[in-house]
C-alpha cells in the first residue's frame, strides 16, 4: 500500500485507540493524506460541505427529535400501559411488556438508544420490583433497544441509504421480518426466564381496563400508522415522514395529552441535537475520506484480495458477519457503516448479493452492535437506568444475543427472509 493507504487506514486506527473522537479521527488522517498526497486542504472543507448538504441527512436529527417529543408527550408510558394490558398476565408477562412496547416505539423513533430509555426508565424498575433480576431487566430493555434500527422508520437504514445510494422505502421494508423475529425471540426468552425463575404472574386486565388502555393509547398506536402509511402511501419521503413524525408529537404531547411544556423544548430539542451532531459530524468529514479511500482503490483492492481468498459466497458472508461483530463490539456503529461503507459494498458487488438484501444483513449487523459488550450505546443507557455494572448486565444479554444472531444467520443465508415483503 501506499503512504497514504496507510495514512487512511493504520492512521486512524491509531488515533482511535488513541481516544480521539471518531469525527476528529476521520478529519486529521484525511488533513494527513491531503498534505502527503499535495492535495489543496480546502478539500477538506468542501468535502464537509458537500457530506452535510444530503436532502435525507435531515431525517436523523428530526427521528431523534421525535423520539425525544414521543417520550416527554408521555406517548412511551401510554404503549407501555397498553402492552400491560395484553400480556402482563402471562408468564413472564411484564418482561414481555417491554418487548411489544418496544417494537411499537421503534416505528415512531427510528433509534436502538432511543428506544431503550423510553421503555426501559419506565420498565427496568417496574420489573425489578415484580420480581425479575435487576440484570436481567435491563438486559431485556437493552436488546428490546435493539429493535429501533430494524422496524422501520430507521436512522441506521437511511444512513446505510445514504452511503449504498439505494432506496430507503425498500431498505425500510427489509428490516421489517428481522425486526419481528427478533421480537419474537425475545418474547420466548422472557417466558423462559420467569418460568426457570418462578416469577410471580401479575392479575390478567380487566375488559374494562383493556378498553381504557387502548382509548388513551390510541394517539401512540396511530403514530407510527401516519408515518409509515405515509411513506408506502407515496404521500412523503422517509425525510418528511421524519419532520411529520415531530409535528404530531408536538402537537400531541402539548395539545391533546398536555404532559409537554412550552419551556421543556429547548431541553429537549438540545438531548436530540446532541445525539444527532454526533452522527452528523462523522458522515460529513466521511464524504472526503470516502473520496480518498476510491481513489486509493483500497475499497477494490480488499474486495479482490477477499475473493481471491474466498471462493465461496456462504463463507465471504460469514466471514463478513464474525468481522462486522467484532468491530461492532469495540467501535461505533455508524462510524462502522460510513467509513467501511465503500469497502463492504464492493464486498456485496463482488459475491452477487442483492444490495437491498445486503443492506438487511449490515444493518442487523449494526443492531446487535448496540446491545454487544462493550461500548453497545443501549448497554450504557441500560447502566444508566438501572445502575449496574456494565459486566453485571453483558453476563444476563448474552441469551438475547445468542436470538439476534439467529435472526442474523436467517437474514444473511435466506434472502427471502429480508426480502419477503419487498413489492
Amino acid at each position: 500500500m501506499s503512504i497514504i493507504s496507510w495514512c487512511l487506514t493504520a492512521g486512524f486506527a491509531g488515533l482511535v485507540l488513541l481516544g480521539f473522537p471518531f469525527a476528529i479521527a476521520i478529519a486529521l488522517a484525511m488533513t494527513a493524506a491531503l498534505i502527503l498526497a499535495d492535495i489543496e486542504p480546502a478539500f477538506l472543507a468542501q468535502a464537509l460541505i458537500s457530506g452535510a448538504q444530503q436532502y435525507s441527512l435531515l431525517a436523523i436529527p428530526l427521528f431523534m427529535l421525535a423520539g425525544e417529543l414521543m417520550t416527554a408527550g408521555g406517548l412511551s408510558q401510554r404503549l407501555v400501559d397498553l402492552a400491560g394490558t395484553l400480556v402482563r398476565h402471562r408468564t413472564g408477562g411484564l418482561a414481555m411488556v417491554a418487548v411489544l412496547a418496544a417494537v411499537v416505539f421503534s416505528a415512531i423513533s427510528g433509534s436502538a438508544p432511543a428506544t431503550t430509555a423510553a421503555i426501559g426508565g419506565i420498565l427496568i424498575p417496574a420489573m425489578a420490583r415484580a420480581g425479575y433480576s435487576p440484570a436481567f431487566a435491563a438486559s431485556i430493555a437493552v436488546s428490546a433497544g435493539v429493535l429501533g434500527p430494524l422496524i422501520p422508520p430507521s436512522i441506521a437504514f437511511v444512513i446505510w441509504g445514504i452511503v449504498a445510494e439505494q432506496s430507503i422505502g425498500k431498505l425500510f421494508i427489509a428490516g421489517i421480518v428481522p425486526g419481528l423475529a427478533l421480537a419474537v425471540g425475545l418474547l420466548v426468552i422472557c417466558w423462559l426466564h420467569a418460568r426457570r425463575n418462578k416469577v410471580p404472574k401479575l392479575p390478567r386486565a380487566s375488559l374494562a381496563e383493556t378498553w381504557k388502555a387502548f382509548h388513551e393509547g390510541k394517539w401512540a398506536l396511530a403514530s407510527p400508522l401516519v408515518v409509515l402509511g405515509g411513506i408506502y402511501g407515496g404521500v412523503f419521503t422517509p425525510t418528511e415522514a421524519a419532520a411529520v413524525s415531530c409535528l404530531y408529537a408536538l402537537i400531541i404531547g402539548l395539545f391533546v395529552e398536555r404532559q409537554m411544556k412550552l419551556a421543556d423544548l429547548p431541553r429537549l430539542f438540545a438531548a436530540a441535537m446532541r445525539t444527532s451532531g454526533v452522527v452528523c459530524a462523522i458522515i460529513a468529514v466521511s464524504t472526503g475520506f470516502g473520496i480518498l479511500v476510491a481513489q486509493e482503490q483500497i475499497a477494490v483492492r480488499f474486495a479482490q484480495w477477499m475473493a481471491d481468498s474466498i471462493q465461496e459466497k456462504w463463507l465471504a458472508l460469514a466471514s463478513l458477519n464474525i468481522a462486522f461483530f467484532l468491530l461492532a463490539a469495540v467501535m461505533d456503529e455508524i462510524a462502522i457503516m460510513v467509513i467501511l461503507g465503500p469497502m463492504l459494498i464492493a464486498i456485496g458487488n463482488r459475491f452477487g448479493v442483492d444490495p437491498i438484501h445486503f443492506g438487511a444483513i449490515i444493518v442487523t449487523n449494526v443492531s446487535i452492535g448496540m446491545a454487544a459488550p462493550p461500548i453497545g450505546y443501549c448497554l450504557f443507557i441500560g447502566m444508566a437506568i438501572s445502575k449496574l455494572s456494565l459486566g453485571q448486565i453483558s453476563r444476563a444479554i448474552w441469551p438475547q444475543i445468542l436470538v439476534m444472531l439467529i435472526v442474523l444467520f436467517l437474514t444473511t443465508y435466506i434472502p427471502g427472509f429480508a426480502l419477503m415483503l419487498q413489492p
